[in-house]
């Protein structure tokens, strides 16, 4: 694998030497100072160019990168449609294990650029001087948020709603419609409220990362069990059981926030949860 330095090299020589490349900038984890390095980290770069055009054309270009197992191209998909407007990205894999996700930026959208970055950015190279100003790289936008008294009540409100969608879609055989809303909702709406705790305990000023991928390293080892059990949902049994787990797990976490915040925990749980118990017995008395 190429080393770190050598693609910086890469990739900033050939900035230098394109005199249509005016700004590099480097995004993403690789700006962060808190995720740590373990060789899988991609390259985000972003190229601000004065034309798009001749790069569009074809992609011979991007061969002096070295050689690809895969490209991608995000504003050429149909099925995927394009979310980052007028500018251009190629996602790339290299043999060697390299990914770099490069963004082509027209340089009249610099501005556009600095005023709505999430905080994650270098500037790597200014030919002009257009950037008065370089940015600090901080994941501050993604640090852990109090939630306010409504927003906690919408996520209890919002989980235990739900919880009456997967029971539904259990009794009635529907598995991929309760395993669906048992991923999408329901496990979401506990970690956010795990987060929330997190957050209270060490003072909202850090990120869980994304997808929560840091979460276990500040749960007790039994609950980082039992969130993975919430997993396992190859069967109507075990899926019946990740939710039941994700009842508990959530119950703890909301009754412990409630309590820190002096936030009023409705009645949700107590009645869904009788609810769903009676959907469950009559489910088992069904298979028997």
């Amino acid at each position: 694998m190429r080393s770190e330095k050598e693609i910086f090299e890469l990739f900033l020589n050939f900035a230098q030497e394109d005199e249509r490349i005016r700004i590099v900038t480097l995004e993403g984890s690789r700006t962060n100072p808190t995720i740590p390095d373990d060789g899988f980290k991609d390259y985000d770069l972003s190229y601000f160019v004065t034309d798009m055009k001749p790069y569009q054309q074809n992609d011979e270009w991007l061969d002096i990168f070295g050689k690809r197992l895969i490209l991608q191209k995000p504003e050429d998909m149909e099925l995927y449609p394009p979310e980052l407007g007028n500018w251009y990205s190629y996602l790339m894999l290299f043999e060697d294990g390299n990914k770099v996700d490069l963004s082509l930026i027209p340089l009249e959208k610099t501005d556009e650029y600095f005023e709505n970055h999430d905080g994650l950015v270098e500037v790597l190279i200014d030919k002009d001087e257009r950037i008065l100003t370089n940015p600090i790289p901080t994941d501050r936008q993604y640090w852990i948020q109090k939630p306010s008294a409504a927003k906690f009540d919408d996520c209890c409100n919002e989980f235990w709603w739900v919880s009456t969608y997967v029971a539904k879609g259990l009794a009635r055989k529907e598995f991929l419609f309760a395993v669906d809303h048992l991923n999408q909702i329901i496990r979401p709406s506990l970690l956010l409220m795990m987060s929330w705790k997190i957050g209270f305990e060490k003072g909202y000023q850090f990120s869980l990362g994304k997808n929560y991928k840091f979460i276990k390293k500040f749960l007790p080892e039994e609950d980082w069990e039992d969130l993975i059990k919430t997993f396992r949902c190859d069967g109507y049994e075990e899926c019946w059981q990740a939710l039941f787990l994700c009842h508990k797990l959530f119950r703890k976490y909301s009754n412990e926030l409630a309590s820190f915040h002096r936030y009023q925990y409705l009645d949700y749980d107590e009645k869904v949860s009788v609810y769903i118990k009676k959907i469950y017995q009559q489910d088992l008395e069904v298979d028997v």
